[in-house]
């Protein structure tokens, strides 16, 4: 049986693996980041000689599950490939379903894809670990429907935090719905557009500093990239729009800062449980203290995207990437 750390892929070995779907699209606010993600994988696994092909994956909101695994029940699948980002595919449902329907799939099992998509839960573990993660607050949505009670919570979250803070749904991705807020006077509209999205609210505490991200794949932390945009933070329009945003890698750090930097990524991609590969968000401050901001269990696969950069940069082209992501799954079940 082929392993998970096998660093070379024969043709035989491929002859093994069998179908491949890759699971793509979803209903989440990130669905068509997802579809150019999906595709670009099932077209390196077709020229690598791999018997893929896409689903395009839709979730029935009163029976989740159930869609899912009536779509997927109509195809021959030996193994999945997961490129659906956000709710569905990143919180651990598809992950349910296909263990239900003994399908082995790439990346992070059930719980760790669930903790990972709940940025609120993954700072209570980080924290709870000791790992150095921005001060926050949370709120439910609920709370913002009493106009009377309004001012009270503006206050106490000042008063909590200081400004600047970030606002953001608990369970978005792609920078969705989150907002730098500056002032009281912002804060209550943050909070509403990040109500929009989820009925939790993340509320932190705004680190200056500069912005990086470490790539995970199996076992190993990639170069780490220092993100640079014109925006305020490394939003949704800096990822996939703007042309202005630069991407550092190597990233400009001492070699030695950037050794411990990674094993500190390391531990917090650990502490949840995730595992083959994912993305670890941190952001340096000006005394070089390095903050935790979130994990991404299935990042994007286009051509903006960051875990393909990271790996170039390590001389690990596309194609090989998409190869070694697909073996995390050949282990299911060990």
């Amino acid at each position: 049986m082929l392993t998970r750390n096998r660093q070379s892929i024969t043709q035989t070995a491929i002859e093994t693996l069998g179908r491949v779907a890759v699971l793509m699209g979803g209903d989440s606010a990130e669905r068509e980041v997802s579809l150019k993600s999906g595709q670009a994988a099932v077209n390196a696994l077709l020229r690598k000689g791999v018997d893929a092909f896409a689903i395009d994956l839709r979730f029935q909101q009163n029976d989740k599950y159930g869609s899912v695994c009536q779509q997927l029940s109509n195809h021959t699948i030996d193994i999945a490939f997961i490129a659906l980002h956000g709710r569905g595919g990143e919180d651990g449902i598809v992950q349910g379903v296909l263990e239900a329907l003994s399908i082995a799939y790439t990346g992070c099992r059930v719980a760790a894809s669930a903790i990972a998509m709940d940025k609120l839960r993954t700072k209570l573990l980080w924290a709870g670990s000791g790992l150095p993660t921005p001060p926050f607050e949370q709120i439910k949505s609920i709370q913002l429907e009493s106009i009377s009670k309004t001012d009270a919570l503006v206050e106490n979250i000042a008063a909590s935090l200081a400004f600047p803070l970030m606002v953001k749904p608990v369970h978005e991705g792609s920078s969705i719905g989150m907002n730098k807020v500056d002032n009281k006077k912002n804060l209550l509209s943050a909070l509403k557009s990040a109500a929009e999205y989820d009925d939790e609210i993340l509320i932190e505490k705004w680190i200056v500093g500069k912005e990086y991200t470490g790539a995970i794949l199996v076992d190993q932390a990639l170069p780490l990239i220092r993100l640079e945009t014109s925006r305020d933070f490394y939003d949704y329009q800096a990822k996939y729009i703007n042309d202005d945003t630069h991407y550092h890698c190597p990233c400009g750090l001492d070699d030695k800062i950037e050794k411990n930097y990674q094993a500190l990524l390391l531990e917090a991609f650990n502490c949840i449980g995730a595992r083959g590969w994912g993305r670890v968000d941190f952001i340096c401050d000006e005394q070089q203290q390095l903050w935790l901001i979130e994990i991404n269990t299935v990042p994007g696969l286009t051509d903006h995207s960051l875990v393909p950069m990271a790996a170039k940069k390590m001389g690990i082209q596309f194609d090989e990437l998409i190869m070694k992501i697909l073996l995390t799954a050949v282990n299911y079940g060990q």
